[in-house]
């Protein structure tokens, strides 16, 4: 996939600026999250939507919990959560 980028061209691992290559490491959407965290993410997520549609919770607070779950829902499925690439945080496990 190539990309406009200023003068030069923009690629995943390649950068072109001025006829000089450069490579760069990308960390873009790298899996994070292991299994089991996957699984709590699911678990949470069911317990919190199961709140809101019985109408236990209701109002602005239903609301919110019902957005962390779709985004706990979400993170789950991707394997991937933005809060711990900055905090450096990796549960995945690697595959040798």
């Amino acid at each position: 996939m190539t990309i406009a980028f200023g003068i030069g061209l923009k690629t995943y691992d390649n950068i072109t600026y001025n006829n000089t290559s450069k490579t760069i490491k990308t960390n873009i959407m790298k899996k994070n999250m292991g299994s089991t965290d996957r699984f709590i993410r699911l678990f949470i997520a069911v317990a919190l939507l199961t709140t809101f549609y019985t109408d236990t919770v209701t109002g602005t607070l239903g609301y919110i919990m019902a957005a962390v779950a779709g985004v706990l829902i979400l993170t789950t499925f991707i394997s991937f959560c933005p809060l711990y690439s900055l905090l450096g945080i990796n549960t995945c496990k690697m595959r040798k």
